[in-house]
């Protein structure tokens, strides 16, 4: 059974940064794109960042570029989202994704396996 489980949330002051983690089990993980995405109350969940299966390949929303950097470490199995320069905006429950796909960001398939999200809050 695949789990995916996220960490690393919590509560930050604008300008700060955290990093989340997302450790997978159950799955072959270098087989898999990873993903981030958030929900912020009362709007819809957007993919925020992508990593290929290697880390070779990655892409980014606007909003988070230049700010946020996704990374993974297939030996621990685990995807990584640092994040800095934390904004208001950026309140949210984030998640991380696995969709089997071998090739490059963005991904064009389903992803077929979703952690619980962790909470991030950021205040001014």
């Amino acid at each position: 059974q695949v789990h995916l489980v996220e960490s690393g949330g919590g509560l930050v002051q604008a300008g700060g940064s955290l990093r989340l983690s997302c450790t997978a089990s159950g799955l072959i993980f270098d087989d898999y794109a990873m993903g981030w995405f958030r929900q912020a109350p009362g709007k819809e969940r957007e993919g925020i960042s992508c990593i290929s299966w290697s880390g070779s390949n990655t892409s980014y929303i606007d909003s988070v570029k230049g700010r946020f950097t996704i990374t993974r470490d297939n030996g621990k199995n685990t995807l990584y989202l640092h994040m800095n320069s934390l904004e208001l905006e950026d309140t949210a429950m984030y998640y991380c994704a696995a969709a089997l796909y071998h090739g490059l960001c963005p991904v064009p398939v389903r992803f077929g396996y979703w952690g619980q999200g962790t909470q991030v809050t950021v205040s001014s």
